[in-house]
Order: C-alpha cells, then structure tokens, then sequence
C-alpha cells in the first residue's frame, strides 16, 4: 500500500491520492473494531472500546493543534513559517505532556469510572499523548503545505501498525487484550509522525511573527478548541448518555448503532481536511472560495446520501454483515442514525469553511445545538429510539441554522461589491 502510494502521483493529482487513501485509512479503522470485536467478545471488547473512545475524544483535542497550524502555515510567508511551526510544536508537546501527566495519575479513578479490569492500561495511553500532539502538529505542517501524499502516509502507517500490532500481541503472544489495544496505539503513534517534515529556511533569530498575527492565531486556536469541544460532544455524548440511562444490553446494542452509523462521518471527513488550506490559499491569492464550498458540499451530500439510503434500505443485512445476528434487534434504527450523522457531516463544511474564513458565529452555533442534543437526549430517552430521533431533531436544526448563516452571510457580500 504504502509503495503503491509513492507511485500514484504519476497517475492521480495529490488531492485525489488522500482521498483515495482516507478511504483506506477509515476503512482499516473500522474494520479493526469490527475485527477486534468480535476476536474478543463483548466482555472483554468492552475495556477495547474506552481506550478506542479515548483515542477518538484525544484525536479531536489535538485536531486544534492541526489545523491552526495548517491555516497559518498556508497563509504565512515561508520567512514566518519556521517559528511559528516551532512555537506550535512546543505548546503541542507541553500540552501532551499536561494531559498525559493527568491521565496517568487519574489512572485508578478511571478504572472506577469505566469498571475496567485494570489501571495500567490508562497508564499507558497517558505516557503516548505527548506522541499524539507532536504527530498532529507534523500533519498540521503536511497539510498547510498541501503535501498530501505524505500526509496520506502519516495516516496509512498509524493505522496499520496499530491494526498489525494489535492482533499480532493478542494472537500470536497472547497479551491481555487492554495491554495489546493501548501498546500498539501508543506504537502506532511513533509510526504517524512519519514523513516527518523538518523546518528550513530562514533562522528563528531572524525573524518574528507581528503581534496582530500573534493574536489572530490565539484566537483562532481557542475557537478551533471551542469547535472540537461540540465535536466531542456530538461524537460522543449520545453514548455516554445511552451507558446511564439503559442497561447493558441495550448500551451494547447502541454502540454498535454508533459504529456502523458513523462510517458517514469517517468517510466524509476527508473532504473537510482538503477544504481548509484550499479556501485559505484562494483567499491569500485574492480569489472567491465559495465555488470550491459548493462542490465539496456537491461531495459529502452525495456520499452522505448513498450511505443514508442504503442503511434505510438494508438495515438487517448491514448490521448482520459487519456484526453478527446478536445486534439484528438495533436494524431499524439504523437508517436514522446515518442521517443524524449525514446531517452533522454536511453542517461541519460550513462550520470549518467560516472558520478558514475567520468567520466564528457557526463555532457558536455547532456548540448550541450540541448542547440542544444533550438537553433532547436527557429529556427524551424512554426508548433507543427516542435518542436516535432527538439527535435527528438536533442535528437538523443545526444544519438549518448553518445554512441560513451561509445564505445571510452571501447575500451580505453580494451588497457590498455591489
């Protein structure tokens, strides 16, 4: 794969080469927790899963890191880029560090928290953070530049040595399964940072970054942070939300809803990672990025549609395919849970395409309704699927409200080159 990677720009433009291996890399993510689910049961996946949740609430944390680093390294002269990439790589590494510190010493308290079997397995995700920001800053950099065959490499050797290693310790040195999940994600970590892209140019002595742009990329780093918070809250709350309220069987049987609704968001992403040093680029050069918003919309709607469509039509056939007979009782809500994700998926074009804009009141937006949801789901949780249809209901409004945002926002524009 990887060889075939290095091959392909001869063939493919780079933008074509990451999506093409996004659809890889998200297709080995999820077929390692399909994989690792049913290897393991669901007793013993259950510790799996906290450590795979975590990796995703840690992967949304450090996405701020990522794309601040890509907005301004696009947007910056090359004499700018050197210190600002070394002053994001220290406050990346500090941060690791503070969460991983925490994350170790909350080790027992986490244990408790999630009825785990041990602590150490928490010990060891919090002694890989660190890796997780310096990687993610590394991307940030790939990305800016838009060398996206590398960048596609980054995310192909992270999700192959942790889907190697982790089947490779449990099968063929049979180590307990929390021990197998959090080494090979702590390994895989070390594997994403290459290519690494090293800073040249011009010294850090030799040059400074303007308050004004200091306080540009402050701001835009707290609202990112901001945004990836109602990420995290849209992401992940519904689960949280679903372990307290229902019993077992029926919290299993929705985290295998979540898993197979959620391909829409993973498949989709993509497009949101190509979108933002694009729109940047076109607005540096003086160009309207909005004919690159609408075909990226063009994109992600039409895949949002075929997944939703398909999940309504063959519910029973997707969820005995990807995990077995035992889950057929959550089928039915299959359907609407890939349009509350579909939903979610398109309102993100317009919330990170404002943000490389430096437009933030869809930031605020995305955060009201991921509070909407939570309220919804708190209120209204009776059956499983009363949760699907409140994040329906929530989900849509924000799309609605990100929609009418964009339309004031062109019309705006439209009266003032007028």
């Amino acid at each position: 794969m990887l060889t075939l990677t290095k091959r392909l720009p001869k063939l493919l433009t780079p933008e074509q080469i990451f999506m093409a291996s996004a659809f890889v890399v998200n297709g080995g993510n999820y077929a390692y927790n399909l994989i690792l689910g049913r290897v393991l049961g669901p007793a013993a996946f259950a510790d799996a899963a906290i450590l795979i949740t975590m990796l995703l609430v840690l992967s949304f944390v450090a996405m701020t890191f990522q794309l601040a680093v890509a907005k301004f390294t696009a947007g910056f002269e090359p004499a700018a880029r050197q210190i600002f990439i070394a002053s994001a790589l220290r406050y990346a590494t500090a941060a690791g560090i503070g969460l991983g510190v925490l994350c170790v010493l909350s080790a027992s308290a986490l244990q408790q928290l999630f009825n785990t079997a041990s602590p150490t397995m928490f010990v060891i995700f919090g002694l890989a953070i660190p890796l997780y920001f310096v990687m993610s800053v590394n991307r940030g950099n790939l990305q800016g530049n838009q060398l996206f065959v590398k960048l596609s490499v980054t995310y192909q050797l992270e999700m192959l040595v942790r889907l190697v290693l982790t089947f490779s310790l449990l099968l063929f040195f049979k180590v307990e399964a929390s021990y197998a999940v959090s080494i090979a994600i702590g390994i895989s970590f070390i594997a994403g940072m290459f290519p690494y892209k090293k800073n040249t140019g011009t010294s850090v002595s030799q040059t400074e970054i303007p308050p004004e742009q200091y306080r540009q990329i402050l701001k835009f780093f707290a609202l990112t942070a901001t945004y990836e918070l109602t990420q995290i809250i849209c992401n992940n709350s519904d689960i949280l939300l679903v372990k307290h309220y229902f019993e077992a069987y029926d919290a299993g049987l929705y985290a295998s809803l979540a898993l197979i609704g959620r391909v829409v968001y993973f498949v989709t992403w993509m497009f949101v990672m190509i979108l933002l040093p694009k729109v940047v680029q076109l607005r540096k050069e003086g160009q309207n990025p909005l004919p690159v918003l609408k075909n990226y919309l063009g994109y992600i709607g039409l895949l949002s549609l075929s997944i939703t469509a398909f999940t309504f039509l063959f519910p029973g056939f997707s969820v005995r395919l990807l995990f077995g007979s035992a889950y057929l009782a959550v089928s039915p809500l299959l359907g609407w849970y890939a349009l509350a994700t579909s939903l979610f998926a398109l309102s993100n074009v317009f919330a990170y395409y404002f943000l490389s804009l430096d437009h933030y009141k869809p930031v605020a937006l995305a955060g009201i309704f991921g509070v909407v949801q939570v309220l919804l789901i708190v209120f209204f949780h009776g059956s499983l699927l009363e949760v699907v249809i409140a994040q329906v209901i929530a989900m849509g409004l924000l799309l609605g409200a990100q929609l009418t945002y964009f339309v004031l926002h062109t019309l705006k524009l439209k009266k003032t080159s007028s």
